[in-house]
């Protein structure tokens, strides 16, 4: 079983940085993906970014690539999205989630088996 629970949201201005934090308890993180995924009010849940099971492979999605960066720290079960250079259509929900099994490609949300609750990230232009 794997709980996750996410940190780091806030309200910041557009340009600044952000960095998020999900904290993940149960003996398997070590061999699961990991993903972000965002929700803004009135629109589907989408595709930020993933990592896998071992931290050396990410993807992002087109609108956050480089300005965002996901990493993992599998000895303390922590996932992290360091964002910068946001932007105000960043403004969204994230959620952080955990695949148990394999997928396809990790970019959809029934790919995952997990969510947090997901924490409020507010950008000001």
């Amino acid at each position: 079983q794997v709980q996750l629970v996410e940190s780091g949201g806030g309200l910041v201005q557009a340009g600044g940085s952000l960095r998020l934090s999900c904290a993940a308890s149960g003996r398997t993180f070590s061999s699961i993906n990991m993903g972000w995924f965002r929700q803004a009010p009135g629109k589907e849940r989408e595709f930020v970014a993933s990592i896998s099971r071992s931290g050396s492979s990410t993807a992002y999605a087109d609108s956050v690539k480089d300005r965002f960066t996901v990493s993992r720290d599998s000895a303390e079960k922590m996932v992290y999205l360091q964002m910068n250079s946001l932007k105000p259509e960043d403004t969204a929900v994230y959620y952080c989630a955990a695949a148990r099994g394999g997928a396809y490609s990790f970019t959809y949300p029934w790919e995952y088996d997990y969510w947090g609750q997901g924490t409020q990230v507010t950008v000001s232009s």
